[in-house]
């Protein structure tokens, strides 16, 4: 009977609390209670304020109500991040992450505390942590759990790190603009360029790097790391990672059927979207997101936005609601939307794969964080690449020169609306190469995600092993 109880995993997932790590993190969950895990999952106090903002959310916010009523044990819980709800988290991200290193820490210790005094039933056996909090492994060793790392970002963008003495030491670490030969010493990656670094190994101020540093460093102490990527997809760089630990590409991890998806982890209400792309021929509108447009600079949107006029196509833009809220929409050229009305919409929000899988959408410009890169291939949408930080500088490389699903937006640090338009019309033509490649990309995935494919497959020697290290713990 004990080992019965032990071989029902009690899971504890702790996401960051940002929009790209809780999505995967949501959809995770959802994945390790179909497989009979008991899962705790925990948000912030912060974030399931905006989240039970949504009109698309029942039950106070909670994201898993419907999983909970059909048989599946997930446990929802709220935490604090250790700021006041009306700290805003967007306009202070440097002092937000600081915190999180420190105070959200103390908070979680509290909670776990807690969760493990309580005796759940089934107990409590493994820790699941964003690979971006520095924590993982000390909280996992102070409550004798099996602690594993979820990285959310490609496994090159792994590799790079855990291999940053050799950047160093060739001198290619914090040297931004300053080097362009080809760097072909990384294990695992035949060739990658300085310019296609994680900023966090480009950038020459070490201390705006620290914070990932630690982050790397508990995540090579964890048991296991699994990742949000594709063995097929990476498979050089993942059998590296696998010869220093245990590494499970699990990925891509995306709700079963996303467009009619009863989970949702959007923050704001949607938009008509969805009514407005119906009436759109397939394939000729572009979706545009960046994630967060804190990131951009002003001349960069008019600049996409003069290219989006000279282009004449028809598109949804993702204006995010921090831009839109702040009195600042004046940031889109004076009549852009009167002279666009008949062919675009601006939206503060919506799903984003809800949009990509809609057939009226033929192409996507993003920023490249690993979620959009990841959806954009699965709903066969090519790309077209405009990174500005961190993984999304890497993530580049893969789609546009590896993969040869995308194309660049800008070469250097300036785009022209010229430029814009001209990537635009490449990407809407819909090349039979362009084509092709995505088609293929997105069947590899479709087929390492079947019951014979190698994220299955991973996944479940990720189960077995976790339980044997529990029954170990025990």
């Amino acid at each position: 009977m004990e080992l019965k109880k032990h071989l029902q995993p009690h899971a504890v997932l702790i996401p960051l609390p940002l929009q790209g790590h809780i999505n995967p993190f949501t959809h995770l969950a959802m994945k390790l209670a179909s497989k009979g895990f008991t899962i705790t999952f925990v948000g912030t106090e912060s974030t399931h304020q905006q989240m039970a903002k949504s009109q698309s959310l029942k039950d106070d916010g909670n994201p898993f109500s419907h999983a909970q009523k059909s048989g599946l044990d997930i446990r929802y819980a709220k935490i604090s991040d250790g700021f006041p709800l009306s700290f805003d988290r967007r306009a202070n991200v440097r002092q937000f992450v600081e915190g999180l290193s420190h105070v959200f820490q103390a908070h979680v210790d509290d909670f776990l505390e807690n969760l493990v005094l309580s005796k759940q039933n089934p107990p409590i056996s493994c820790i699941i942590a964003d690979s971006f909090h520095v924590w993982g492994s000390m909280i996992a060793k102070k409550y004798n759990l099996v602690n594993v790392s979820f990285w959310t970002e490609p496994a090159t963008v792994l590799t790079v790190l855990y291999h940053m003495d050799l950047l160093k030491s060739n001198g290619h670490f914090g040297c931004h603009g300053k080097h362009e030969d080809t760097i072909r010493y990384i294990p695992g990656i035949q060739a990658i360029q300085p310019e296609d670094l994680p900023s966090y190994c480009q950038d020459a101020d070490p201390s705006s790097s620290k914070y990932v540093f630690k982050c790397i460093e508990d995540a090579q102490k964890a048991d296991f790391v699994i990742g949000n990527t594709v063995q097929e997809l990476e498979s050089s760089t993942i059998s590296i990672l696998q010869e220093q630990q245990p590494f499970y590409a699990i990925g891509p991890i995306l709700p079963t059927n996303f467009t009619k998806s009863t989970i949702s982890t959007n923050l704001l209400p949607a938009s008509d979207y969805t009514d407005w792309l119906n009436t759109k021929q397939d394939g000729t509108v572009l979706y545009i997101s960046f994630g967060s447009l804190a990131n951009l600079s002003k001349q960069d949107i008019l600049e996409i936005a003069q290219g989006i006029l000279i282009s004449k196509v028809s598109f949804i833009w993702v204006l995010r609601h921090n831009i839109l809220v702040s009195g600042e929409r004046d940031i889109l050229p004076l009549g852009f939307e009167e002279e666009t009305a008949d062919r675009g919409l601006v939206v503060p929000w919506c799903s984003q794969l809800a949009v990509l899988s809609h057939p009226s959408v033929g192409g996507f410009l993003t920023h490249c964080g690993w979620n959009s890169v990841l959806e954009s291939i699965w709903c066969e949408v090519p790309m077209i690449c405009f990174p500005v930080t961190s993984d999304q500088l890497t993530n580049r490389k893969l789609v546009v020169d590896d993969w040869r699903i995308g194309v660049n937006l800008r070469t250097g640090r300036l785009i022209r609306r010229e430029g814009v338009a001209e990537n635009i019309g490449k990407i809407m033509s819909r090349s039979n190469e362009m084509k092709k490649n995505v088609e293929k990309t997105r069947m590899i995935v479709q087929n390492e995600l079947s019951d014979e494919g190698s994220s299955e497959k991973n996944l479940n020697q990720f189960i077995e092993d976790m339980k044997n290290k529990i029954l170990q713990k025990n």
